[in-house]
């Protein structure tokens, strides 16, 4: 499980397919300190370490064509910077909301909108059974714990504050580009219970 609070941004340094798989091998801060088998959230996406390179400071993570096919990891290119984070250890602070690292869709950024102190992003999604944000809720954008605004059937906002901004992969998030999204369990849960 994770909380959506960015660890570390990592880059992309190499991108190889193996049939249907495609391995990412990703540059961190902290890659020295991964084993083999632990789950690690690139963008969002519950990803398993299947080698580590501590001299080199990397790892190498293995998608296969089902989460190619439902998220934004067909985009990733070497170069590219993603946002990083451990599973949360049983004695940690949960600071953000509940995260699995499961990609429930993708969204399209509208717009990025300077707010000389901040950034509004605004993205739309297809709408769907599960696919709903509430105002002032809990959503997950490429792995990052956010609360949303202007929440509507296909589309919200978020506010991004300077340190977020500087610390995560919003730096280089342009309009046109597809992001991850996990909706919030919690809701995800009641609107199955409601037939939603």
């Amino acid at each position: 499980m994770f909380t959506g609070i960015i660890e570390a941004l990592g880059t992309i340094v190499a991108v190889d397919t193996q049939g249907s798989n495609r391995h990412f091998t990703v540059a961190s801060p902290f890659a020295a300190e991964l084993k083999i088998d632990q789950s690690v959230a690139h963008d969002g996406v519950c990803l398993t370490v299947v080698a580590v390179d501590a001299a080199a400071g990397t790892h190498v993570v293995t998608a296969i064509d089902e989460t190619m096919r439902v998220t934004n990891l067909s985009q990733w290119q070497p170069g590219r910077h993603v946002n990083l984070e451990r599973c949360l250890a049983a004695n940690g602070r949960f600071d953000g909301h509940i995260v699995q690292g499961h990609v429930d869709a993708t969204a399209t950024c509208l717009s990025v909108t300077d707010q000389q102190g901040s950034w509004l992003f605004r993205f739309r999604h297809a709408p769907g059974p599960g696919r709903l944000t509430v105002e002032k809720g809990s959503i997950c954008v490429n792995g990052t714990s956010l609360t949303c605004f202007e929440s509507t059937d296909d589309g919200f906002t978020v506010a991004i504050i300077p340190y977020t901004y500087e610390h995560t992969s919003f730096q280089q998030l342009q309009p046109g580009e597809t992001v991850n999204l996990e909706f919030d369990i919690v809701g995800k849960y009641v609107a199955k219970l409601l037939g939603k």
